[in-house]
């Protein structure tokens, strides 16, 4: 299991591994809702010229992602795939689900 500290570093990690040129057209909010010991509430910003990151809720987010800290970590470490992820529930979308489609390669 990941410590807390492991998953709010992710986010700066995904801003870091930005790809502005894979986000065009895409001005979102996304707020990540993160259960478990080691989870929390995170939001990522996603323009044309580039990703930030913050902690807590964000203000009006396009889409909402939730689940366990850990199935999110092992997702962004590649350990699982997130469309069955998706598809078996340990992820849950609200909001613009394109937009979920569109996340992975912008921060992979």
């Amino acid at each position: 299991m990941a410590s807390r500290e492991e998953i709010a570093g992710l986010f700066q990690t995904m801003v870091n591994k930005f790809d502005p040129s894979k986000s065009q057209g895409i001005n979102a909010t996304i707020q990540f809702d993160l259960s478990g010991d080691n989870g929390g509430m995170y939001w990522l910003r996603i323009a044309d010229t580039g990703a930030t990151h913050g902690e807590g809720q964000a203000e009006n987010p396009k889409m909402t992602l939730r689940a366990n800290a850990d199935d999110f970590l092992a997702i962004i470490a590649g350990k699982s795939n997130p469309m069955q992820a998706f598809m078996t529930g340990k992820i849950k979308i609200q909001g613009d689900t394109n937009l979920a489609l569109k996340l992975m390669p912008l921060i992979s």
